[in-house]
């Protein structure tokens, strides 16, 4: 089984920064890629950005690009999203996921999850 928790959220004004950390845990713990997605009231789970777990390549999608910036240590089993220039459109429920293969963007590639952290933007 493999274990993801999340950390980092929280309430942050809009222009302002935040920092996501997901650390792993589990024996099996091998994945293709993790990612990040998140998840506003009353609307889909939506994929923010993704990196390969053994070459580092990362990718984003559009609305948080030249904003946000995933990392990962093999090592430590952790994956970071660093959240810069903070919109009130922002705020979301904040979840890592493990994935199934590089360049993944739907939930149904992502096989384990964890259980979201809050990320609120005012204004």
């Amino acid at each position: 089984q493999v274990q993801l928790v999340e950390s980092g959220g929280g309430l942050v004004q809009a222009g302002g920064s935040l920092r996501l950390s997901c650390t792993a845990s589990g024996r099996t713990f091998s994945p293709y890629v993790m990612g990040w997605f998140r998840q506003a009231p009353g609307k889909e789970r939506e994929f923010v950005a993704g990196v390969s777990w053994i070459g580092g390549t990362t990718y984003y999608t559009d609305f948080v690009k030249g904003r946000f910036t995933i990392s990962r240590d093999n090592a430590k089993k952790t994956v970071d999203l660093q959240m810069n220039s903070l919109k009130p459109e922002d705020t979301a429920v904040y979840y890592c996921a493990s994935g199934l293969r590089i360049g993944a963007r739907l939930p149904s590639q992502y096989d384990y999850w964890g259980q979201g952290t809050q990320v609120t933007v005012s204004s």
